[in-house]
């Protein structure tokens, strides 16, 4: 793989992982027609470079990283605790609450991932599903602002039963194509929160669900790599990170006027492409 497509990958990835319209399908339309082939390293790379958009979401969102912003009326678990227990734990009881959700959604995906993990991987290498999966998540996203009553801006912050059922949406994006920030911002949205909170939650979900892939490929991988292909991956994080900050900004407003149509319809029109392109008699591998 060339550093001129190493590049085009890492903008790529950084536009389409946070938005509804799936970075794998993209990745596969982009390699097809350039001409990419799927070796171990590229393979590697499109994984690799997960992190640059992991560290967009955290740059963005420090705040709510670091800092407690909520009171402790909002959190039941702290209230239930002994008083010994929540002088312990009241200096950091605000990011814990935070984190202990994280958690609670990552888990479905974990342990689902871990238990179906073969099954998985034979759907990766099926590029039909890729593509139906486009088609159908894109009409489901022209009608969703129909179908998810709109909700006002709640004052309290995500419950752990709605991180859990998060979670559990999150594992519908285990079939390729779906779009993980599709499924988790569909799945805030049936929990009462807002376009905005949904992608903002979807974000922050992001942020161990990607960092446990990545690293689970890397470890697997490492061995593999040589000296210049340090060189490629740390271009191609930066550039991730870079073009992450521009999408994750650029959505959210664009979410909160026009809603999902236009994602919607874009996904429609990537999926039948790759249909078109198989049907041209075009060979496609999934990186």
């Amino acid at each position: 793989m060339s550093l001129f497509h190493a590049i085009m990958l890492a903008i790529i990835e950084g536009l389409t992982e946070f938005l509804p319209v799936s970075s794998t399908g993209h990745m596969i339309i982009y390699s097809s027609l350039a001409g990419i082939s799927g070796d171990e390293f590229t393979k590697l790379y499109t994984v690799d470079i997960q992190f640059g958009c992991i560290l967009s979401v955290l740059v963005l969102y420090y705040r709510r990283f670091l800092r407690d912003t909520r009171t402790r009326a909002d959190m039941a678990w702290y209230n239930a605790l002994p008083d010994f227990a929540q002088k312990l734990v009241n200096p950091v009881s605000g990011q814990l609450d935070f984190y202990l959700k994280l958690l609670v959604a990552f888990l479905p995906a974990a342990v689902i991932g871990f238990l179906l993990n073969d099954f998985i991987d034979s759907l990766l290498e099926n590029v039909v599903v890729v593509a139906i999966s486009l088609v159908v998540g894109g009409v489901i996203l022209v009608f969703i602002d129909r179908i998810i009553e709109k909700h006002a801006e709640r004052d309290y912050d995500i419950t752990f039963p709605e991180a859990l059922k998060v979670g559990f949406f999150q594992c519908i994006a285990m079939i390729p194509g779906v779009s993980r920030s599709a499924a988790t911002i569909i799945g805030g949205m049936t929990q009462g929160l807002t376009r905005q909170q949904a992608a903002e939650f979807s974000f922050f979900l992001a942020v161990p669900t990607m960092a446990a892939a990545t690293g689970y490929k890397l470890l697997k991988t490492y061995k593999m790599l040589q000296p210049a292909d340090y060189q490629t991956l740390l271009i191609g994080n930066v550039i991730a990170f870079i073009v992450g900050l521009m999408a994750i900004r650029g959505f959210v407003g664009f979410l909160n006027k026009y809603g999902f149509k236009v994602f919607g319809y874009y996904r429609i029109v990537v999926g039948l492409a790759i249909l078109g392109l198989l049907a041209a008699g075009v060979k496609i591998d999934i990186l």
